[in-house]
């Protein structure tokens, strides 16, 4: 009897090793990117992480960055573009460090010969669910790193987000703060239902004109990135469904008119990529309803490359001019 019980634990125990060890290499399960919480941010991702999910590699650098460490003064003679969004510039577990929207649009950069450039950063600084008011708080928390362009990049849900919040940090399996003590009681949490804290759901129930909020968050990005002599830039990709049928619903057409005018009025060059998608094959350029895929954010990335570069080479009128020097208004 004694040894067929020792038999069971020990056949038991093997079988939790073999699936610890499966979730851990096959998944990357057991070591989730960690989160902060940050009075301004709500929460951040937390600094200095490197792992693996899925085969995909992940990097936080030491501001929370996704990407390798950087200098927070910018180098001499190099084009520093901030790039500031939610899990579609942030890419999630789903992409590889070598596929990140950022890093394209970093290589579209690099391409041309821009006036006064040797070099070309753009830092990934994001988030999931992130919206404009976390994204404010994050330069508000850091700086722009002496970028002389900050490059918003929103979906059409980001003009709903609501406030920043830790309300359920550590606690939605999706945001965890500390390691699990095994995959598999990573797995096991993930497969659970989480319903939002009281907290949280107040916060998604709260009246009130949360556009103009979110428009307002905007406006005072625009006026933070201007202190620190740099542009701010505003890209937005439409959620998948956008593209399809009738289009946008009504509130999201209203939204992305207000959005519109907004950046008309505050002269914030607007690079709206409804219609660009809507002419293009964009089935294979989504990964989910709203996020992108490895393909689209190679597509994605070109496309503002390149429309950042024309930019700036039309700011330097095709002429050199140090980038140790104050731009002004480039735009």
């Amino acid at each position: 009897m004694v040894n067929t019980v020792l038999w069971v634990l020990g056949a038991g125990a093997v079988v939790v090793a073999i699936a610890e060890l499966f979730l851990r290499r096959r998944y990357g399960l057991g070591t989730p990117p960690l989160y902060v919480a940050d009075i301004r941010t709500g929460y951040r991702l937390a600094p200095n992480q490197r792992l693996r999910r899925r085969g995909r590699r992940i990097e936080i650098n030491q501001y929370s960055m996704r990407g390798p460490a950087i200098a927070r003064q910018r180098p001499t003679d190099t084009l520093r573009v901030l790039m500031l969004g939610d899990s579609i510039v942030n890419g999630g577990w789903w992409t590889d460090q070598s596929e990140l929207l950022s890093l394209r649009v970093q290589q579209a950069l690099a391409a041309p010969d821009l006036p006064g450039c040797k070099a070309v950063e753009v830092l990934n600084a994001s988030a999931n669910s992130w919206g404009p008011r976390n994204e404010l708080g994050y330069v508000l928390r850091f700086g722009t790193f002496d970028a002389q362009v900050v490059l918003l990049v929103l979906n059409t849900d980001d003009l709903f987000a609501i406030a920043p919040h830790s309300c359920d940090l550590g606690r939605n399996p999706q945001y965890p703060t500390r390691r699990p003590p095994l995959a598999l009681w990573e797995a096991l949490s993930r497969s659970r239902s989480y319903k939002p804290s009281p907290e949280l759901q107040a916060l998604h129930d709260q009246p009130g004109d949360r556009v103009g909020v979110n428009l307002e968050a905007i406006r005072q990005l625009h006026q933070t990135v201007q202190a620190a002599q740099g542009q701010l830039l505003l890209a937005m990709t439409p959620l998948r469904r956008e593209l399809e049928g009738e289009g946008p619903r009504d509130y999201e057409r209203v939204a992305r008119q207000r959005l519109t005018h907004f950046a008309h009025s505050q002269a914030i060059p607007y690079l709206d990529f409804l219609l660009l998608l809507k002419s293009t094959n964009y089935a294979p350029l989504y990964f989910d309803h709203i996020h992108l895929s490895t393909e689209g954010n190679s597509w994605v990335g070109q496309s503002i490359g390149n429309w950042v570069a024309n930019l700036w080479i039309k700011a330097n009128d095709d002429a050199y001019q140090s980038l140790d020097e104050p731009m002004g208004d480039l735009w």
